[in-house]
């Protein structure tokens, strides 16, 4: 399956907002260490988790849904469940641990 990267607010509308399917969505920024050193198991968890999309979104290129989102530090991984953003589930930092969690609670 992987991780797709979304390059337009528009993108973003269409693959997560008005998705059917629940969505995890990876924020990160390309000078960001711990977005560079998870990346690799979210990669894998997009794979063993055929239930759940996995998109990652550049900050800096996409600061406008960084913003709208309140993300503050990279990485942020948002969980999205009808299209609607489950606030409880955030996860800031490089949290495998966390974020597996969060997946297994969409699929829930």
């Amino acid at each position: 399956m992987g991780v797709t990267q979304i390059t337009t607010p528009a993108e973003f509308q269409e693959k997560v907002i008005h998705s059917k399917e629940p969505v995890v969505v990876d924020f990160f920024a390309t000078w960001c260490g711990p977005c560079r050193i998870i990346a690799p198991t979210i990669e894998k968890f997009s794979n063993e988790n055929q239930g759940v999309k996995f998109y990652k979104v550049d900050v800096e290129e996409l600061n406008t849904v960084a913003a709208d989102l309140g993300i503050a530090a990279m990485p942020t991984f948002v969980f999205f469940k009808d299209g609607q953003q489950i606030n409880e589930l955030t996860i800031r930092g490089a949290n495998p641990g966390g974020v597996q969690k969060g997946v297994e609670a969409l699929l829930a």
